[in-house]
């Protein structure tokens, strides 16, 4: 008897030492999960606190960009502007005409920019990175080197734009304009539904509901009669800043090659003299104001004497 009792009795404090044993373990979880909620709890805080710095360093940086985005530091600029400028090419711009855009691009007021060009260049790589966090977009004739340039660099946005004129038609279209300008002429317009003959309107339908802060009209070719010219693109380079909706009221639109009859009558006639606030060796710069939709002339002053380059007779 005093076995059988002795072996129940350990039995017992067998089972009661089992149960003593999941109690502490059960106690020691609970110790870890506070544990590891409060280390939990603490890093987020952590977490939010220093997303929190960063944007406010960024939102004082002298190069503010979107959403706490950064431009290109002024060294770093500068530096990709001597070595474009220096590079061993002959069809460059020289370092007044590209520091006069780069300026431009670094004090554009929407932080960074909308920056559309006109034509596929020597400097193309340098526009995009200039433009840092910014959107560029490039337009050019050649289908071909549209397309490479996407299959070798999927960031760059590009498209091709199918001319229909001639530089000999200048003077021409420039009269067709004019006659049409209360109508598919006018100087604010959404150029995806006109029909003037200077007017591109076979773009993305979204690029013209952007408010461009920059253009650049540097193509597509005009160096014979039968190149396409830079007509419509100086054209749709004046309807596009009157046009702007939303954003800074002004856009800087730059004109290459302004030695040339084409370039220099077509800003004269759509960008306008009053317009005009610098020219660099071959660039022009104009700053051009977005205008009300009742406008029926693209420059305020006609008698500029920048417009006598075309005859109305």
């Amino acid at each position: 008897m005093k076995n059988t009792t002795n072996t129940n009795s350990n039995n017992t404090k067998l089972i009661l030492l089992h149960s003593s044993l999941h109690k502490q373990v059960g106690a020691h979880r609970l110790w870890v999960l506070a544990f590891v909620s409060l280390f939990t709890f603490a890093f987020l805080l952590t977490l939010i606190n220093t997303r929190n710095f960063i944007t406010n360093s960024s939102s004082s940086s002298p190069f503010p960009g979107i959403n706490g985005q950064t431009r290109l530091t002024t060294t770093v600029a500068d530096v990709l502007l001597h070595y474009t400028a220096n590079s061993n090419t002959t069809d460059k711009m020289t370092a007044a005409e590209l520091k006069s855009i780069a300026e431009a691009l670094s004090s554009c007021p929407s932080n960074p920019c909308n920056f559309l060009v006109f034509g596929l260049t020597h400097e193309t790589f340098l526009w995009k990175a200039l433009n840092h966090n910014g959107r560029t977009v490039f337009l050019d004739e050649n289908e071909y080197k549209i397309a490479k340039l996407e299959e070798k660099h999927p960031g760059m946005e590009a498209y091709d734009v199918s001319y229909t004129t001639q530089v000999s038609q200048m003077k021409e279209l420039i009269m067709s304009a004019r006659e049409h300008i209360r109508k598919e002429c006018r100087p604010v317009q959404n150029l995806l539904f006109s029909d003037c003959k200077l007017g591109i309107n076979d773009l993305p339908n979204h690029l013209y509901e952007v408010a461009w802060d920059v253009i650049l009209v540097d193509g597509p070719r005009g160096y014979n009669p039968s190149a396409p010219g830079r007509m419509s693109t100086i054209f749709t380079a004046g309807v596009l800043a009157r046009s702007k909706k939303g954003g800074y009221s002004k856009t800087h639109v730059f004109v290459h090659d302004f030695n040339r009859e084409v370039e220099r009558v077509c800003s004269q006639e759509f960008l306008c003299g009053e317009n005009m606030v610098e020219s660099k060796d071959l660039l022009a710069h104009f700053v051009v104001e977005r205008r009300n939709g009742y406008v029926s002339e693209f420059c305020r002053n006609p008698t500029s004497p920048l417009m006598s380059s075309v005859s109305t007779s």
